[in-house]
C-alpha cells in the first residue's frame, strides 16, 4: 500500500474522484487535498501545491496532480524543493518517469486522457519503482545539486 496524494481544479475535478476512489480500491490510502466541491474558477496552484508539498514531507508517498493540460500542474509541483513531477500521456511514460526519473508526482491532463487511460497510468506510474541505476542516479544528482546552490554539471 502507499500513500497518494492527490490534487487538481474543476478541469479534472470529475478525474480527480475517479482516481481517488479507484486509488482506494486498489488497496492505496489517498489523501484528497481538493478541489471538494466544483467551482469553475478554482485556482490548481492552491490545491496542487498542497499535494506536492505533502508527498515531498513524507518521503514514501507518491502523488497525482490533474488539470485541463497537467502542464500547469506539473510546473507547479515541480516548484516544490526537492520533488519531481511528470506530465504523462501513456503508460510508458508513466513508467519512465519512476524507473529512470524518480518521479514522485504524475501530472494528467484530464481534457486530454480518457479515464481508463488515467487509471492505467496512474496503476502504472504507483507500481513502478525506481531502477536505482547508476546512470539515473547520476543525472538525478546533477539536478539536485542544480536545486541545491547552481551547481552546472561539468561539461565532458
Amino acid at each position: 500500500m502507499t500513500r497518494v496524494h492527490i490534487g487538481g481544479d474543476h478541469a479534472a475535478f470529475e478525474m480527480l474522484g475517479d482516481l481517488a476512489a479507484f486509488l482506494e480500491a486498489e488497496g492505496h490510502e489517498v489523501v484528497h487535498h481538493g478541489p471538494h466541491t466544483y467551482d469553475a474558477l478554482d485556482d490548481y496552484p492552491v490545491y496542487v501545491l498542497r499535494a506536492a508539498a505533502a508527498v515531498a514531507a513524507e518521503p514514501d508517498s507518491l502523488g497525482v496532480v490533474l488539470g485541463g493540460s497537467g502542464n500547469g500542474e506539473q510546473m507547479a509541483a515541480n516548484k516544490v524543493k526537492g520533488l519531481r513531477a511528470a506530465l504523462c500521456y501513456d503508460e510508458e511514460l508513466a513508467r519512465l518517469a519512476r524507473e529512470h526519473n524518480d518521479a514522485r508526482v504524475i501530472s494528467i491532463g484530464a481534457r486530454m486522457t480518457d479515464p481508463e487511460l488515467a487509471r492505467a497510468m496512474v496503476r502504472t506510474f504507483v507500481a513502478t519503482p525506481f531502477s536505482g541505476e547508476e546512470r539515473h542516479a547520476r543525472r538525478l544528482a546533477m539536478l539536485e545539486a542544480f536545486e541545491a546552490d547552481g551547481t552546472l554539471p561539468p561539461l565532458p
